[in-house]
C-alpha cells in the first residue's frame, strides 16, 4: 500500500506548499520511489472553474478534464506526469458527494455529521488517489493554513489516517514563513511556534517544518525552532526564496529533505537530480534573451496565465535564451498604436480568456502581427482572435466576429457548437480535457510536432465556425489541425508568415521544463530569428 505525505502551512497562505510539494516529488522520483500528488482544498467552490482569475489565478486542466488549483500545474510540471481529477480535492465537491448520498438515502436515515460523513468522504479520496495511482507514495497538499475553519475536516481526516497506519506510514510537514522585522533586523519565530501548537492541537505533530523566508535562516533560528516545536534539528529544513522554482529541489535536497523522508517512511533510494540539475544550469546561464509580449486581460495577476509563463520558459531553456515578458493590458491596444505599445517585443502571445473586455485590443495585436511578420502564437481565444481578424481585414467580411462578444454579427466566424447553445451553467460545461488532433501534413504545427497526430487539453465554448472554412482557407488560412473526422478545427496557420499560429486548445498546460512544448519551442526559434532580422537592419 502507499504512504502519505501531508503538506500543511501556516502562518500566511502563498507561502509555497505547491512548490514544496511539486519539489519534494521531484527529489522522491529522483532516487525511484513512484509518486503521486493531491491537493486538497478547503473552499466550497465544487471546483475554480468559475472563480474569476483575480480570486484564484489560473484553471489547470487535467487529461481527463478537471478543472483545477493552479498547484495542479506545478505538480506535473516537477514530477513530469499527467494528474487526474482524482488529484484535486475540494470542500465544495466533498459536501456534493456526502449531501448526494443523504438524498438517495445511503447513511440509512442517519444524522449526517462533520465527523464520520465529511471526514470518511475526505479519507476514501485520499486513498481512492493512492490506489489509482498505484505509486509508493502520494503526498497531499492542504491548502489555506492552519487554523481556517473551512480546513478543519481535512485536518481531522489527516490525523485520522495517521492514526489508522502505521508509523512509518505517513509524513507531516509544516511549511511556515519566518517574518523579517526590519527594525531590529530579526526573523521572528513565534508565529511558527503558534502555527505548530494549533496544528498540534488538532492532534498532528509535524515530523518535519520547512522555514520560508526572504532572508538567510541560520544554525540558531532552526535550532530554537526545533527546540520549541519538538521537532528533531536536521528537520527543521530552511527555504529561502531563490530566482528560480525549479532551483528548489536542488536546494531542498542539498539541506536534507529528501534524506529525511526517505528514513522516516522507510524507503530506499539513491539520489540521481543530474538530469535536473543540468536544466536548471542552463536556464541560469542563457546564452542570451528575447522580447515577447503577453497580450491579455488579466496581465496585471500573472498568475492568471502562470502555465503560459512557464511554458515560455521552458521554451527559452530549449532553445538557449532567457523569454523577457512583456505584460501588456489588451485595452491598451484600443487607445494607443500597436507599433508604440509593441515596439521592441520580438513574438506576441494572445492567451485563453472569456468576455469582450479587451477583444479589440487583441484583434490590433493580431493585426499588427500579420502585417509586420511578428511571430504570434494564438492560444484558444488567441486562435479566435486570429481567425476574427484575418476574415475582417483579408476575406473582407466587415464586423466579422465570435457571438460571444457579437451575437448579432453578420459573420459569426467563431460561434458556439450547436449542443451548447442554451447551456444555462456555467461549471464544468465545456469542452474540458484531452482531446485528439490530426495534423495536416508539411503543415508548420505537423513540422514542430514531428508528428501526425496528437493529444491536447481543452478548456472552451465557442469553436470555429465552418460555415466560413473554405472562404478563409481560399484566402491564406491554413486549417493545419483537426479532429479526427475533420469537423473541428484545431490549430490554424497564416500561410506565407514567418510564424502566425492558434490552436483551439491549451499546450502551454502540457509544458515541462525538461520537456518543452513543440509549439512553444517553435514560437521562441521563429522570435529568436525575427530578433536576427532586427539586428541586421
Amino acid at each position: 500500500m502507499a504512504k502519505f505525505i501531508f503538506v500543511t502551512g501556516g502562518v500566511v497562505s502563498s507561502v509555497g506548499k505547491g512548490i514544496l510539494t511539486a519539489s519534494l516529488g521531484r527529489i522522491l522520483k529522483s532516487r525511484g520511489v513512484t509518486v503521486s500528488v493531491q491537493k486538497l482544498d478547503p473552499y466550497l467552490n465544487v471546483d475554480p472553474g468559475t472563480m474569476s482569475p483575480y480570486q484564484h489565478g489560473e484553471v489547470f486542466v487535467t487529461v481527463d478534464g478537471a478543472e483545477t488549483d493552479l498547484d495542479l500545474g506545478h505538480y506535473e510540471r516537477f514530477i513530469d506526469q499527467d494528474l487526474t481529477k482524482l488529484a484535486s480535492v475540494t470542500s465544495g465537491r466533498i459536501y456534493q458527494a456526502v449531501l448526494d448520498k443523504e438524498r438517495r438515502g445511503d447513511y440509512l436515515g442517519g444524522t449526517i455529521q462533520a465527523v464520520p460523513h465529511l471526514t470518511n468522504e475526505i479519507k476514501s479520496r485520499i486513498y481512492g488517489a493512492a490506489s489509482q495511482a498505484g505509486c509508493d507514495v502520494l503526498i497531499c497538499e492542504v491548502g489555506g493554513t492552519v487554523g481556517d475553519i473551512e480546513g478543519e475536516s481535512f485536518l481531522e481526516a489527516i490525523r485520522q489516517i495517521r492514526h489508522e497506519r502505521a508509523r512509518t506510514d505517513t509524513l507531516s510537514i509544516h511549511v511556515c514563513f519566518l517574518p523579517y522585522v526590519g527594525a531590529t533586523g530579526e526573523l521572528k519565530t513565534k508565529p511558527t511556534q503558534h502555527s505548530v501548537r494549533e496544528l498540534r492541537s488538532k492532534g498532528i505533530q509535524p515530523d518535519v517544518i520547512v522555514l520560508r523566508s526572504d532572508q538567510t535562516v541560520t544554525k540558531d533560528i532552526s535550532e530554537k525552532v526545533a527546540l520549541f516545536c519538538d521537532v528533531e534539528p536536521r528537520a527543521v529544513i530552511p527555504l529561502e526564496t531563490v530566482n528560480s522554482i525549479y532551483e528548489v529541489p536542488l536546494l531542498l535536497d542539498q539541506r536534507g529533505l529528501g534524506d529525511v523522508t526517505i528514513e522516516k517512511l522507510a524507503l530506499t533510494g539513491t539520489r540521481d537530480l543530474d538530469e535536473w540539475r543540468e536544466m536548471v544550469d542552463r536556464l541560469k546561464h542563457p546564452k542570451g534573451s528575447v522580447s515577447v509580449a503577453i497580450v491579455g486581460k488579466y496581465v496585471k495577476l500573472k498568475d492568471a496565465y502562470l502555465s503560459v509563463k512557464e511554458a515560455l520558459s521552458h521554451a527559452g531553456i530549449a532553445n538557449g535564451v532567457e523569454v523577457d515578458i512583456q505584460w501588456i493590458p489588451a485595452e491598451t491596444l484600443e487607445s494607443r498604436p500597436a507599433m508604440d505599445v509593441l515596439a521592441g517585443v520580438c513574438g506576441i502571445i494572445v492567451p485563453g480568456g472569456f468576455g469582450e473586455r479587451g477583444w479589440e485590443g487583441k484583434v490590433r495585436a493580431a493585426t499588427y502581427a500579420r502585417t509586420t511578420g511578428i511571430p504570434y502564437f494564438g492560444l484558444c481565444l488567441g486562435m479566435q482572435v486570429m481567425v476574427t481578424e484575418f476574415a475582417r481585414n483579408v476575406c473582407g467580411l466587415e464586423g466579422a466576429n465570435s457571438t460571444e462578444m457579437d451575437q448579432e454579427t453578420q459573420y459569426p466566424v467563431i460561434s458556439l457548437l450547436e449542443e451548447q447553445i442554451g447551456v444555462v451553467n456555467k461549471g464544468g460545461t465545456m469542452r474540458l480535457g484531452a482531446y485528439p488532433c490530426r495534423l495536416d501534413p508539411g503543415s508548420l504545427a505537423a513540422r514542430g510536432y514531428g508528428a501526425d497526430s496528437v493529444s491536447e487539453r481543452h478548456r472552451h465554448r465557442l469553436e470555429f465556425n465552418n460555415a466560413f472554412r473554405e472562404q478563409l482557407t481560399g484566402a491564406g488560412l491554413r486549417v493545419s489541425g483537426t479532429s479526427p473526422d475533420g469537423s473541428l478545427v484545431e490549430i490554424s496557420e497564416i500561410t506565407g508568415h514567418p510564424f502566425m499560429l492558434g490552436t483551439q486548445f491549451h499546450p502551454e498546460l502540457q509544458s515541462r521544463p525538461n520537456r518543452p512544448h513543440p509549439l512553444f519551442r517553435e514560437f521562441i526559434a521563429a522570435a529568436l530569428r525575427r530578433q536576427g532580422l532586427g539586428a541586421a537592419k
